[in-house]
């Protein structure tokens, strides 16, 4: 991992996570640890409503922190309720914390590709529904990330584990002289969580 990346990841606090949440997140360690412990794969796939912000930005970072604690075949994805597009501040905010951001296509949905690592795979992120066929069918865990989507669907097909642990959709800061701070924000606050996830891993 690049320098500047290596340092966002150091310096995320974690102090901030309640015990609260904590028990939310306990049951995504959970379900990660019995893979690791029985040489499965880990599939998770984050879900919110369009699959623009939050669902990417959690995708996008367990994938580097499980690749940071150098926890084995992981392998993360996201969707949504509905396809949309992955928001472009998404995409600038990531690149200003450390991330290369390749711009595979154009048009509505762009696609980009996201390196955590010169030598590791990158992160494909598009905008798709949570069952497209870019995502896995069975056995992997749906976490989702705002509560809209939780209500939305009660039931995810294929889902071996549902777990809810929504964050606050940093969209509400569009248009204002406040969203770069909001996004820079709430990236680093998944950020966290999903440090504080793969740190309790036993590899």
């Amino acid at each position: 991992m690049n320098t500047h990346l290596l340092e966002n990841i150091r310096n995320v606090v974690l102090q901030g996570i309640s015990e609260e949440r904590k028990l939310v997140l306990q049951l995504l360690i959970d379900f990660i640890q019995d893979k690791v412990d029985n040489q499965e794969i880990v599939n998770i796939n984050f879900i919110c409503t369009h699959n623009s912000r939050r669902s990417h930005f959690s995708q996008i970072w367990a994938q580097t922190v499980a690749s940071y604690f150098k926890i084995p075949n992981v392998y993360c994805y996201s969707g949504g309720t509905e396809s949309t597009a992955l928001f472009p501040k998404v995409a600038a905010t990531l690149a200003d914390e450390g991330f290369q951001i390749l711009k595979l296509s154009g048009g509505e949905n762009s696609v980009y590709a996201v390196k955590y690592d010169e030598n590791e795979v990158p992160v494909i992120g598009f905008s798709k529904k949570y069952d497209d066929a870019f995502n896995p069918i069975s056995g992997f865990a749906a976490v989702m990330t705002c509560s809209q989507a939780d209500k939305e669907c009660p039931f995810i097909a294929g889902a071996e584990k549902r777990i809810s642990i929504p964050f606050e959709d940093p969209k509400l800061s569009d248009g204002t002289s406040q969203q770069t701070k909001i996004y820079q924000e709430r990236s680093l606050e998944i950020a966290g969580e999903m440090l504080y996830v793969f740190s309790k891993i036993n590899n």
